[in-house]
C-alpha cells in the first residue's frame, strides 16, 4: 500500500512574495559635480553653466543618474537643479544623492507600483533568502505597504517562517 505524498506547503495557501522582483534594474552612473568646480572646490556660476552646456549629456541616455557632489565644496540648490533639468530629458531617472541612496530610491518608487488589492486577504510570505542582497528598508516598505490587506505576513520561506503580522479576527456581533 502506497502513501500519498501532499505537498502541504502548496495546499497551504500561501502567497511567497519575491523581493527580487522589485530590485532596481538598468544601467547606473554618477554625475558628480566636483568636476565642474574651479580648483575642485569653487563654483563660479557663470564657468559652472558654460561647462554644463558643453557636457556630453548622451552619455547617460537611458541610465539611472545618480547627482551628486563628492568634493568638500559648498553647492548651492539651483547648481542641482540646473544639472538635474540637463539629465531629465535623457536620463531614465534622476535622483540626488550617491549610488546608493540611488538604488534605494528607485527599489522604493518600485515597490510602491505594487497594486496591493491583488495580496488582500492573502496569507504572504516575503521572501527572505536570495541570491540578491536586499536592504532591510525593502521589507519594511513592503510590510507597510501590505499591513493594511494582508490576511497575514510572514518572513522567510514558505516551509521556515517568521510570522510578522496576523489580522485581527473580526468581533462577534
Amino acid at each position: 500500500m502506497s502513501e500519498t505524498i501532499v505537498n502541504k506547503v502548496a495546499e497551504s495557501g500561501l502567497v511567497t512574495l519575491d523581493l527580487e522582483r522589485y530590485y532596481p534594474k538598468g544601467e547606473t552612473a554618477l554625475f558628480d559635480l566636483k568636476d565642474f568646480l574651479f580648483m575642485g572646490l569653487i563654483l563660479k556660476e557663470k564657468e559652472f553653466r558654460e561647462a554644463l552646456k558643453k557636457e556630453d549629456w548622451e552619455k547617460y541616455r537611458d541610465k539611472n543618474v545618480a547627482v551628486t557632489c563628492t568634493a568638500d565644496a559648498i553647492i548651492p540648490v539651483w547648481a542641482y537643479m540646473l544639472a538635474v533639468s540637463y539629465l531629465q530629458p535623457v536620463a531614465k531617472d534622476v535622483v540626488l544623492g550617491d549610488e546608493k541612496e540611488l538604488h534605494k530610491i528607485l527599489f522604493l518608487k518600485n515597490i510602491s507600483q505594487v497594486n496591493e488589492t491583488e495580496f488582500a486577504d492573502k496569507r504572504i510570505v516575503i521572501k527572505g533568502c536570495g541570491e540578491t542582497p536586499i536592504g532591510d528598508f525593502a521589507y519594511a516598505e513592503m510590510t507597510r505597504k501590505l499591513l493594511p490587506v494582508a490576511k497575514s505576513i510572514m518572513y522567510g520561506e514558505p516551509c521556515s517562517t517568521v510570522p510578522v503580522y496576523k489580522k485581527p479576527a473580526a468581533p462577534k456581533s
